[in-house]
């Protein structure tokens, strides 16, 4: 069997996109991590497979896969990416992805791709934590760092607050962090900077990857929690600067909307002898 493949990313973080709409696609988690390795296989943070919306209205059902082939909520810079090709594809700018998290609203302005992300979760019995805890200073405790905000963008984070997000040691911080028994499935790590009150820098573990150029629901929870501690200003736009690039993000107090650019890097093929190691 032949499958194409689109590769494409959001500031560096970067994805195969297979499309399942009118063959189904069924692969493995030992096959998603074949692909995945950049020896291996095509390489990417994450695999997205579309599938046939199952609600009136939607365009199409994203799945996505980390590279350790584990299925997640959200991420916000495959959304744009399916959002862009929704666009290339039907000639319409604005489209509904369906996610096992909910529904997310892509919209192509002006070069760039538009995400309305819905509302944060900000309680631990939204996020799933292991304990009841307060959200806005969660009890971890790492040496030389606050404790961090946990914020739920569909998928989970929790946002450290540093002086120079430069000097955060992201490798070894990062795999720990992630893997905290307060996040039972795991958590994406950011670690922010403020520039200003419109300007982030924000580095960032993603859980079953690893260090990211880009996390876009990464952005999303830092705007969020600089808003919960009044480093940003609600409803103002905010630049969160990414290894890979920048992203701009909104937060009102009850929906988040992000936006920014995406690549299409290259499409190709692959068959089953791929997965024959």
């Amino acid at each position: 069997m032949m499958y194409t493949f689109t590769k494409m990313h959001g500031l560096g973080n970067d994805f195969i996109i297979l499309d399942g709409r009118q063959n189904n696609i069924t692969l493995t988690v030992e096959q998603l991590k074949i692909l995945a390795n950049r020896r291996l296989g095509v390489g990417c943070d994450q695999l997205i497979l579309l599938a046939p919306p199952r609600t009136e209205g939607c365009a199409v059902y994203m799945h996505i896969f980390n590279a350790d082939g584990g299925e997640v909520e959200a991420c916000g810079n495959a959304t744009r990416c399916v959002g862009h090709l929704l666009t290339m594809e039907s000639g319409l700018s604005g489209h509904t992805i369906e996610t096992v998290a909910g529904f997310l609203k892509t919209s192509h302005i002006d070069g760039a791709t538009h995400v309305k992300m819905g509302s944060p979760q900000l309680t631990s019995a939204d996020m799933k934590l292991s304990q009841d805890s307060d959200t806005l200073f969660l009890p971890v405790d790492v040496e030389g760092l606050e404790r961090p905000v946990g914020v739920g963008v569909g998928n989970p984070h929790m946002v450290f607050f540093v002086p120079d997000a430069e000097e955060v040691p992201l490798e070894r911080f990062g795999r720990e962090l992630t893997r905290h028994p307060l996040y039972p499935k795991g958590a994406n790590v950011e670690f922010v900077s403020c520039l200003s009150r419109h300007h982030l820098r924000m580095r960032v573990w993603e859980r079953g990857t690893g260090i990211t150029p880009a996390c876009a629901t990464g952005a999303c929870a830092t705007v969020v929690a600089a808003v919960r501690r009044g480093f940003v200003t609600q409803g103002e736009s905010v630049c969160v600067t990414l290894d890979g690039g920048d992203l701009s993000v909104t937060y009102d107090g009850q929906k988040i909307t992000m936006s920014g650019p995406v690549k299409q890097s290259f499409q190709g093929t692959f068959n089953e002898m791929l997965f024959d190691l």
